[in-house]
């Protein structure tokens, strides 16, 4: 089932290509520039200090970066749930709903945050011991919190829609078949390991080449990541079939 909700996800982008497009490309070129400056100001930051102009630029263009991020997945939550489609190139826009999507975002980061530190702080005194386990530790530990996300991330869709739907109610909803998403949670960084390593393939991953890849894999990624939550969701909220 792991592997059904992973393929469903994928091919929910594919499929919809031109809607996910419009719900997002105009949005995604905020983000692209924000990791344009971004770039830009590491490969400048060795050639001296970094001017407070520039430290404000890079503030405003992260708040932008996070409201477009928002403002895509409340947007394409919507589009898959309800069939709700763009204003032209733009997502509707719904403010309640970017809020509760923000806050429950800053919620499960909180609740992960602090559940990574303890697991981090148990999994450092066992490296100190065994350093040859800091591999499979450290994979363990980005597996544990993928599967903890999509356990309590289904609130996410649900502030989209305007639901209220607490992280224990969407705990116990996704307890019904947990195992599927320990299966979905590996896929997942297996999935992002995978498409990370062609960012080296000039041997630099500081490079324009690399950037412009990242820029390119990192929107599948981002519409892909909004997309499982979508359809697990739809599967153990609304009870959709993902056959």
């Amino acid at each position: 089932m792991g592997w059904k909700i992973f393929v469903h996800s994928v091919r929910m982008v594919v499929d919809n290509l031109h809607a996910a497009l419009r719900v997002s490309l105009l949005l995604y070129m905020v983000q692209a520039g924000f990791q344009i400056m971004l770039f830009f100001s590491m490969q400048g930051a060795g050639e001296g200090p970094v001017s407070p102009g520039s430290v404000g630029n890079l503030m405003i263009a992260s708040l932008l970066t996070l409201l477009a991020s928002l403002w895509i997945a409340v947007g394409w939550h919507r589009y898959v749930l309800t069939g709700e489609t763009p204003n032209g190139w733009l997502p509707r826009w719904h403010g309640p709903e970017l809020l509760g999507y923000l806050g429950r975002s800053f919620m499960i980061g909180l609740l992960l945050g602090l559940g990574i530190g303890v697991v981090a702080g148990l999994v450092a005194a066992a490296i100190s011991a065994v350093p040859m386990l800091l591999g499979l530790l450290g994979f363990g530990v980005v597996g544990l919190a993928s599967y903890v996300f999509f356990r309590v991330g289904l609130i996410l869709p649900a502030a989209a829609l305007g639901e209220s739907l607490s992280l224990r109610e969407s705990w116990e909803a996704t307890g019904r078949d947990d195992k599927a998403l320990v299966v979905l949670a590996l896929l997942v960084i297996a999935a992002q390991f995978l498409i990370g390593l062609p960012a080296m393939i000039d041997g630099e991953t500081g490079s324009v080449i690399s950037l412009i890849y990242r820029l390119v894999v990192d929107w599948f990624a981002m519409m892909i990541g909004v997309s499982t939550l979508t359809t697990l969701y739809g599967y153990f909220i609304e009870g959709r079939s993902i056959d």
